[in-house]
């Protein structure tokens, strides 16, 4: 019998479509990208959604939360599954049923309809779990985070493609005579479907690991039936180091979410720049995720390789640094020139922190890869709702303070000086979290791996790399 050691891609040569792991990373690739597309979708058309359904700012934001608040507890019960039943079935499930409430949204006639379907959209954004579980028991140690970086950028890209590709997708339907302020439902739907269709293609050309199904290699006794699955997931909660990363994937993607949410709104208010203008910016760096990710994941293997395990760590404690200097200096810059400068290192930073993450995930404990994932890819979110809620709170606090200084003046000097008032208050915002950001790089320091645990990988990795010709 063969063992699975010895069919894990070695490398990632992405036009080898015959290799069951290649073709396996392109499928949920995919698969993740169309998650975050019909994730994001909505964002678009909100102000398309305000006027049909009559939302108040409120209920607005209270969506924005919810959506982000499904994910997180989607996250955590996903990975779990996983180990369980493997990433096949998994991903099968979530993006059939995921894209019920994708498609039933474009049907929804009042705001709590609305607010109800935004919420379980939101589990979709569990996909990001599956995703970095099937790559990473697909490929060898010498690859893992190349794999796990690249395959997740696309997922991120698809959260920023939504803001091109969903207009399209309305301009489409509205060209078969749809009425241009009812075109965001149609949009939906067919986003909705897409995922649908996804999710069979997922089931028929995919399998669980390079081996087989879990299902099969369980009934052949190549795969150990979980007998205790209880008591192997509370031995990944006191496992201090899952933790940890739990606080890095907060420090990292929390941080991009909330940074890049808030960065139209403070490049107008600090720059003078034109709405349009600070969308595109905001949208060229969600495309960076195409490489930046890739690069944390590829500089992640090649420090592993140099210094095993805790190399690995090592360049996470760096890139992670460097993003919390990155955005703490670009909070303080007063010119354009600068900031900008200042905002591509943060964002490409940020994203190379992310594929660092993942690329130590995976040696954790490699019997519950999906549970750790699962955990880790939460405390992006919860990270991202944190950090949205502190530049929240600190930003009314000062627009509220400028408009009563100011109510002796005129509209407009009212409206400058809370506009100069909310980018004081972001700016320090931005300034904190770099710092959180810098102390939390410290931390990963602590993370330690066993000399069984590095001669295991060592051993693994020689394996591989004989059997696979060194390719």
């Amino acid at each position: 019998m063969e063992t699975q050691a010895s069919k894990k891609a070695t490398s990632l040569k992405l036009t080898n479509v015959g290799s069951l792991p290649i073709r396996t990373f392109w499928i949920t690739s995919i698969a993740f990208f169309i998650c975050f597309f019909a994730w994001f979708g909505i964002v678009p058309f909100m102000p398309d959604v305000v006027r049909d359904l009559g939302l108040t700012p409120a209920q607005k934001w209270n969506s924005i939360i919810l959506a982000v608040t499904g994910t997180v507890f989607a996250r955590l019960l996903i990975g779990k599954l996983c180990d369980k039943f493997g990433p096949r079935l998994c991903y099968t499930f979530l993006l059939i049923i995921g894209a019920i409430p994708v498609i039933l949204i474009g049907f929804v006639q009042t705001p709590l309809q609305f607010l109800i379907c935004r919420l379980f959209i939101g589990f979709i954004g569990a996909s990001f779990v599956i995703t970095q579980f099937h790559t990473s028991i697909m490929f060898a140690p010498n690859i893992v985070g190349t794999a796990n970086a690249t395959s997740a950028g696309w997922g991120n890209l698809g959260g920023g493609a939504n803001r091109l590709g969903m207009p399209l997708i309305a301009a489409a339907v509205v060209s078969f005579g749809v009425a241009d302020e009812i075109a965001w439902r149609y949009s939906m739907v067919v986003a909705g479907v897409i995922a649908m269709l996804m999710g069979l293609v997922y089931y028929f050309f995919t399998k669980d690991t390079p081996e087989g199904n879990f299902a099969d290699l369980r009934k052949s006794g190549q795969m150990p039936v979980l007998k205790k699955d209880e008591e192997s997931f509370l031995s990944v909660l006191k496992d201090y180091r899952v933790w940890i990363l739990f606080i890095v994937y907060a420090a990292c993607f929390g941080m991009e979410l909330t940074v890049y949410g808030t960065m139209d709104d403070y490049l107008q208010n600090t720059f003078g720049l034109t709405r349009s203008m600070a969308g595109n910016i905001v949208l060229s760096f969600a495309l960076m995720n195409i490489f930046a990710r890739t690069l944390g994941g590829f500089f992640g293997d090649r420090f592993g390789k140099l210094k095993g395990l805790r190399g690995r760590v090592i360049f996470l404690t760096i890139i992670l640094a460097a993003e919390g200097l990155m955005l703490s200096i670009f909070s303080m810059a007063t010119s354009l020139t600068i900031g900008l400068v200042f905002l591509i290192a943060f964002s490409l930073t940020v994203q190379m922190a992310e594929g660092a993450t993942f690329s130590v995930v995976p040696f954790i404990n490699k019997k519950a890869i999906g549970s750790i994932s699962g955990i880790v890819g939460a405390g992006g979110n919860v990270g991202a709702f944190l950090a949205a809620l502190f530049l929240k709170l600190k930003s009314a606090m000062a627009e509220t303070n400028a408009l009563e200084a100011n109510s002796h003046l005129g509209e407009e000097a009212m409206k400058a000086a809370q506009s100069v008032a909310a980018a004081g208050a972001v700016s320090g915002g931005y300034f904190v979290i770099g710092l959180f950001v810098v102390i939390t790089a410290l931390t990963t320091l602590a993370i330690k791996f066993s000399m069984a645990d590095e001669k295991a990988v060592a051993e693994e990795m020689e394996r591989e790399l004989a059997l696979s010709g060194g390719n």
